[in-house]
């Protein structure tokens, strides 16, 4: 694969747990600030937002935003460097859809597509079903379960309106204009 600096890389921010930082949007812009310095470049970050938790007893209400950012760094590098900047905030992971300190997703690397296009579409069919089932344990891009969340899409639609899903062929304002109703009740801009 070929890096390119320039592609677009998305990274999702989430946390409704303070951390010894402070609260969850002190601690997600400190995590901004822990991406750079390791020589992640942040470009722009969408509104913050407070969204309720999904599953519904998964804790309370998240504080979300989004990311774009360059590096050079392969998409399973990038990954490791923020799964190293949660776990530096106090992230654990114990079980599935737990209250978080911090959780950094990486949404989107350009038009990457891992593991392979027929895992990915395998991947998005699952829809709510995928609830049930373990997470992956290899890296999956873009994520899977993104064009169903109104968490990601509402804040991706301020920074980068114009990204096209490599399999949907459709924009983030797209996905987001696609988005049944229920999947944005609740949120708001803070």
């Amino acid at each position: 694969m070929v890096l390119m600096k320039s592609a677009l890389i998305i990274v999702a921010l989430g946390a409704n747990v303070s951390s010894a930082c402070g609260n969850p949007q002190k601690t997600l812009e400190i995590a901004l600030n822990l991406i750079n310095q390791r020589g992640v470049d942040v470009k722009s970050v969408s509104s913050w937002w407070r969204t309720p938790a999904f599953p519904t007893e998964s804790g309370a209400d998240f504080v979300n935003a989004v990311a774009s950012v360059s590096s050079d760094l392969a998409p399973a590098d990038l990954l490791q460097t923020l799964h190293a900047v949660e776990i530096e905030l106090g992230r654990t992971r114990e079980k599935r859809w737990e209250p978080r300190i911090c959780d950094l997703d990486l949404i989107a690397y350009g038009e990457t597509i891992e593991p392979d296009i027929d895992e990915l579409k395998r991947l998005m069919a699952l829809g709510l079903i995928a609830i049930d089932e373990p997470p992956p344990d290899l890296l999956v891009l873009p994520h899977p379960r993104m064009h169903e969340r109104g968490f990601v899409l509402a804040p991706m639609a301020e920074i980068a309106p114009d990204w096209r899903h490599p399999v949907l062929g459709k924009t983030t304002a797209e996905m987001l204009a696609d988005l049944p109703p229920e999947h944005l009740e609740g949120m708001s801009q803070i």
